[in-house]
């Protein structure tokens, strides 16, 4: 099991972080890409450390278009000698129309195509093909010598892709390098909904398990005494809340038959009584998405979860904890092999 950490909200502390994190033992990092460009501190932290992955957790795909994108992600790959990870998502209708002003329509095929194209501009650079790619949503068919960076010593980055609902997680096993699992995500989902339809994309790629990773971004409430727990516990909720409430997200709850939560927190979600909506967590539905357990028990837990269907790990906690007590976390889980 590989263990990840984050750089956190603010870019210009991106260098010292990831070198934090190369220090303390983990495997990579994940820029969130919110009030920031998730591209630019990694391209600091590459400059700070040697060995630590560095990815995007996530960028958003459709604000951009697969040039730019490619252009960037090649930028990152060549700043950081090989370690970049292209983590993409596809962000909801209302951003992408709304903040972005750009355009939405079937998110999987749309997707699918997407990382496609960008393989298309890759091969154009790296291998010296003809750029002649002709798709539904893309078109990109014009590289003159003036604008081609040429080939990339490091190769291609690897594309992780964020998938939620089963046929954007196909597209996952279909086009890209491995599966960034949301959050929101619970043992059962990723069981019963997530791997079968990671596995049947992988099916139609002619590629095994094996060939690809699954990263998982596990919510985790504990704390060195009662009083601790008991807010990283208030945390989480809060943080269970704000997602069940998004329509996108109810597939999740619909397995467990709590499609009537949803109801409830898009509800008040509108009306912006976001505390009263943790309050609707109870602790059935806290323990189904979270690992609850004081700190030494967390990697044995997390590894009882999803030790046999995960390949990477992060810490999904929003409150504080010390970067010792991660350190420990980092600690606990065996070495990957």
């Amino acid at each position: 099991m590989l263990v990840d950490g984050g750089i956190g909200f603010d870019p210009t502390d991106a260098s010292s972080r990831a070198r934090q994190a190369e220090e303390d033992g983990y495997a990579g990092v994940w820029c969130p890409e919110t009030g920031h460009d998730a591209f630019l501190p990694l391209a600091l932290a590459a400059q700070h450390t040697e060995q630590l992955e560095l990815g995007t957790g996530i960028a958003v795909a459709f604000a951009r278009n697969p040039m730019t994108m490619a252009m960037a992600a090649n930028d990152v790959q060549l700043y950081s000698r090989g370690r970049f990870l292209l983590g993409l998502g596809s962000q909801i209708k209302p951003h992408i129309e709304k903040r972005f002003s750009m355009p939405w329509s079937h998110p999987a095929p749309r997707m699918r195509e997407y990382i496609s194209a960008m393989r298309a501009i890759w091969s154009c650079w790296n291998e010296g093909t003809k750029l002649d790619f002709r798709g539904d949503f893309y078109t990109h068919r014009l590289m003159t010598p003036f604008f081609d960076p040429g080939p990339n010593p490091y190769g291609p980055p690897k594309v992780l892709l964020a998938a939620v609902g089963p046929l954007m997680t196909e597209v996952a096993g279909e086009v890209a390098d491995g599966l960034l699992v949301h959050g929101f995500t619970t043992e059962r989902y990723v069981r019963e909904v997530s791997l079968p339809a990671f596995e049947r994309g992988l099916a139609r790629s002619g590629r095994s398990r094996a060939d690809v990773q699954v990263s998982y971004p596990a919510m985790v409430v504990t704390g060195d005494d009662e009083a601790a727990m008991e807010s990283a516990a208030q945390a989480v909720r809060g943080q269970i809340a704000f997602y069940g409430s998004t329509p996108a997200y109810l597939p999740v709850l619909a397995l467990h038959g709590w499609e009537a939560l949803h109801g409830d927190l898009n509800r008040l979600s509108k009306q912006g009584k976001w505390a009263e909506m943790a309050e609707l967590i109870d602790d059935d539905v806290l323990e189904a998405f979270a690992v609850v357990a004081e700190p030494d028990e967390v990697p044995g837990k997390l590894m009882a979860r999803f030790g046999d269907t995960v390949d990477r790990i992060s810490f999904y906690a929003p409150y504080q904890l010390s970067r010792e007590r991660l350190r420990q976390l980092v600690a606990g889980f065996p070495a990957a092999t």
